[in-house]
């Protein structure tokens, strides 16, 4: 069975809902992540691949990979055999441009892939997906463009490496080489599957219908050209997300072999619950289900008295005698996203579920942790300048070696001849298509019936791989003492 053919079951064979645009839990409960990963066909995280992470970066693991919130994956351990072996890969995640500013829940995947990029040391590229915005809510594209530019300061705040990472509007990027990928995609797919997929109706318009390729589309390196050069294969794809947007990603997987590319991989998070409770995710247009990056300690602190579910018992002396919830207490919930210390943490939840912590106090341990994030976040933010937004949305070539580990000023290196030979809008440096190996690392990654490389096939392609390695190396070398 493909990722396609078997989309629809998380709407079909459950009765929680779960799709880019609406998540709900089952009468009004929490979302049941076990039979997600069961529908949707992904894989858990365990505490063997969060230790490989560890070993591999050399890094403890971020709060939000050791305490679960990122919990499921697709073909991470490929991802990581990837990188042991020496290959590169690049990072992918987005946001869709609606409001004016974010929540604490939109900050969550920014955050990770933050510390993905510091981890790996690798090129990051996050799309504002200012068309679907248009395509779905009541706003002007003008409109949904201001919004894109507004979105990018709170992000450039989490403390993105500009030298690293490309910041684009579909609108304002839509470059040739993205919309090749976005027409063989959709060519992929029929109007069924993506009515299953998606579950359109006669009243989506035929903009909605069209827009997923345009998600999957910077799965594929080549979109990227001043990034990554033209190859299709030149990189592996990694996308940090919440586990709603699954369905775009399961539909890339299916296309990829079919256009000559590797399957996206993808580390998947759980939700981040509302103030109300975690019937479902947190809603950027309820204030009263949110707290924002721009609210004031005053303002947090109504909210977190006046809307956080409580999970203790309605009179005090039941709950000295019972013992707070901590499967239903949204502070409790919240403080495990942000509150780093893992001690701490640990002797609030023991504090609170014994009873001998009070509701009010849990709240006010939150408060007292969300008060220097959210000011943090404002004084970072209060700094992204227009030109700072430009330069993370450049679309002038990069030096390819640069985007990797500890190469420092590679582009200080190259001679004049390198960058002259360069074509226009290329990336410098970037691997070229390798034509034979091209083919046989589609082949090897899937296989003609789908299954795993040969060893026979793992073999040749790491050796034409160290090859290709070494003479990067002698050239970059060469072009090195040249510029001394």
């Amino acid at each position: 069975m493909t990722d396609v053919e078997d989309d629809a079951r998380e709407t079909t064979a459950t009765e929680q809902v779960v799709t880019p645009w609406d998540v709900e839990g089952k009468d009004g409960g929490g979302i049941d992540y076990d039979k997600l990963v069961r529908d949707f066909g992904c894989s858990t995280i365990d505490r063997e691949m969060i230790e490989r992470v560890e070993r591999v970066t050399g890094r403890k693991a971020h709060p939000f990979l050791r305490r679960g919130m990122f919990f499921a994956h697709r073909e991470l351990d490929l991802i990581l055999d990837a990188y042991e072996r020496g290959e590169k890969f690049y990072l992918y995640t987005g946001r869709g441009p609606s409001s004016e500013s974010l929540h604490l829940g939109h900050l969550i995947p920014f955050q990770f892939t933050k510390w993905l990029q510091d981890a790996f040391k690798v090129p990051l590229v996050i799309q504002l997906t200012d068309d679907e915005k248009f395509l779905w809510k009541d706003l002007s594209l003008e409109e949904c463009g201001r919004l894109a530019r507004e979105n990018a300061k709170d992000i450039i705040a989490c403390g993105f490496d500009p030298k690293r990472t490309f910041i684009f509007s579909d609108v304002q990027y839509m470059s040739t080489p993205f919309y090749k990928n976005m027409m063989k995609i959709a060519k992929c797919v029929t109007l069924n599957q993506v009515k299953g997929i998606f579950g359109f109706t006669g009243e989506s318009n035929i903009g909605q219908v069209g827009f997923p390729p345009t998600q999957a589309a910077p799965s594929f390196p080549d979109c990227f050209p001043h990034m990554f050069g033209e190859s299709k294969t030149s990189l592996r794809c990694l996308i940090p997300c919440a586990i709603d947007q699954d369905p775009y990603f399961r539909m890339t997987r299916d296309v990829a072999p079919r256009i000559g590319g590797y399957k996206p991989a993808l580390i998947e998070s759980r939700f981040f619950p509302a103030l109300k409770g975690e019937s479902g995710k947190m809603s950027a247009s309820d204030a009263t289900s949110a707290i924002y990056v721009t609210d004031t300690p005053k303002e947090i602190k109504t909210k977190v008295n006046k809307y956080a579910f409580s999970g203790g018992q309605l009179t005090v002396e039941d709950h000295r005698r019972l013992g707070g919830n901590l499967d239903t207490d949204i502070s409790w919930k919240w403080l495990n996203f942000f509150l780093d210390d893992d001690q701490a943490l640990a002797e609030i939840g023991e504090e609170y579920s014994s009873g001998r912590m009070l509701s009010g106090e849990i709240k006010a341990k939150l408060i007292e942790t969300l008060v220097p994030i959210c000011q943090g976040h404002q004084d970072a933010r209060a700094k992204v300048t227009d030109a700072m937004i430009d330069e993370f949305m450049s679309t002038k070539p990069r030096v390819f070696a640069s985007l990797f580990g500890d190469m420092g000023d590679v582009a200080g290196a190259l001679d004049e001849a390198t960058i002259a030979n360069t074509k226009p809008g290329i990336a410098i440096g970037a691997p070229e298509d390798t034509g034979s190996v091209k083919k046989e690392q589609d082949k090897a990654q899937t296989g003609e019936d789908g299954g795993q490389m040969s060893k026979s096939q793992q073999k040749k392609l790491l050796k034409e791989q160290q090859i290709a390695e070494k003479k990067r190396a002698k050239e970059a070398a060469k072009a090195a003492g040249q510029a001394q």
